[in-house]
C-alpha cells in the first residue's frame, strides 16, 4: 500500500474543511430549513431506516445521549417526530417520522438533489463515478480509523436458509421503508408473503438467497429469483442492510455475490424494481451495470411513490 504523503495529507484536509463550509455546515441552519445541522442529519437518518431508536442516532451521529435527548425533544415538539414503544420490548422506544416529518424531508432530499445535481451536472459521467468512489472510500476509511486504528473484521457472507432469516428480512424492510416513506400493513404483508413462497423454492438451481450475520443477528440479505420472471430473466429481490452494517461495504459484497451467481447461472438479463430517491442503492446498482428502463408512479405500499424499475444484461463467457 502507497504512503500517504504530508501533501496528501494537507489536500485533504483543506479539501475537507471547503466541503463542510460549501455545504453550509458553518451555519446555524441547514438545507433551507430552520434546523441545525445535527437535527437534519437525525431526521434523515430517521427517515431512511438507519435510525429506529436514539441510541441508533446516538452511534451514527456520533452524539452524547443527553445531545440525543434534547435535539429528539425538539424534533418531537415541532411534530416532525414521533416515539412509540417497541412491541417485543417495553424499553425501547422506535422512532418514525410523521406525516409533517415526511413532508419536511421530502423537502429537504429535493433541495440537497438540486443543489448535487447542480454540482455534477458538468461533469463527465466517469467523473461522477471516480468522485462517489473516492467520497465513500474516505467516508469508509475514517469510520474504520475511529476504532483504534484497527480494521473490524469483514462479516462473512453465508448462502440459503437458516433459522430467523424470513422474520429479519422481513423486519429489516418495514422498519427501513416505514420510516422513510410510510409504508405500513400493505407493504409488510406484502414482503412477509412473497418471501415465504420465495423460501419454498429455494432447491432449485435458479433460486439463492445471501445472508450476514453481526453479532448472531441477521443483518444484511439479498435474493436472486430466477422463476418469476418470464425466459431466462433474474429477480433481484429483498435486497436491505441494517443500520448496524450500513458504510462497511457489506452491501457491494453482498450485490457482487447475487450479480456473479446470476452470470454464472447464465441469465441474459436480471431485473430489480426500487423506488425513486434511494440514491445510495442505485450507485451500488449502477456501478455493476443496472440501468433504468422504466418509471411509475404507485400506490400498492400505502404510500405514494415513484417505481423504477431497473435491467442488467448477463455478462455470458
Amino acid at each position: 500500500m502507497k504512503a500517504s504523503t504530508a501533501t496528501d495529507i494537507e489536500r485533504i484536509r483543506a479539501a475537507s474543511r471547503r466541503l463542510v463550509r460549501e455545504l453550509g455546515f458553518m451555519e446555524q441552519t441547514l438545507a433551507g430549513t430552520n434546523l441545525s445541522p445535527s437535527a437534519v442529519h437525525a431526521l434523515i437518518e430517521i427517515a431512511e431506516g438507519r435510525a429506529t431508536t436514539a441510541r441508533d442516532l446516538s452511534d451514527l451521529l456520533r452524539l452524547e445521549k443527553s445531545s440525543v435527548s434534547r435535539l429528539l425533544k425538539k424534533l418531537i415538539e415541532t411534530g416532525d417526530v414521533v416515539e412509540t414503544q417497541d412491541e417485543n420490548d417495553f424499553r425501547i422506544k422506535r422512532l418514525t417520522l410523521t406525516t409533517k416529518g415526511r413532508d419536511l424531508f421530502a423537502a429537504i432530499a429535493k433541495s440537497a438533489q438540486t443543489r448535487v445535481g447542480q454540482a455534477i451536472a458538468p461533469l463527465a459521467d466517469e467523473t461522477v463515478r471516480t468522485l462517489i468512489d473516492g467520497l465513500e472510500g474516505y467516508a469508509e476509511a475514517l469510520a474504520r480509523s475511529r476504532s483504534d486504528n484497527t480494521a473490524p473484521d469483514e462479516p462473512e457472507i453465508a448462502e440459503g436458509y437458516r433459522p430467523t432469516l424470513l422474520a429479519r428480512v422481513v423486519e429489516m424492510h418495514a422498519h427501513y421503508y416505514s420510516g422513510l416513506v410510510g409504508f405500513g400493513l400493505p407493504f409488510e404483508t406484502k414482503v412477509a408473503s412473497e418471501l415465504a413462497e420465495f423460501m419454498t423454492r429455494l432447491d432449485a438451481p435458479t433460486n439463492g438467497i445471501w445472508h450476514v450475520a453481526s453479532g448472531g443477528r441477521i443483518s444484511a440479505s439479498i435474493a436472486i429469483d430466477g422463476q418469476d420472471l418470464e425466459g431466462d430473466i433474474a429477480h433481484l429481490r429483498w435486497f436491505i442492510v441494517d443500520v448496524t452494517l450500513r458504510g462497511t461495504g457489506i452491501g457491494k459484497r453482498l450485490l457482487d455475490a447475487a450479480i456473479a451467481f446470476c452470470d454464472a447461472q447464465g441469465f441474459s438479463e436480471t431485473h430489480l424494481w426500487t423506488f425513486q430517491g434511494l440514491d445510495t442503492a442505485r450507485a451500488l446498482y449502477e456501478r455493476v451495470g443496472f440501468e433504468l428502463a422504466e418509471e411509475k408512479a404507485g400506490r400498492q405500499w400505502g404510500a405514494d411513490v415513484i417505481e423504477q424499475r431497473f435491467v442488467r444484461i448477463g455478462q455470458l463467457d
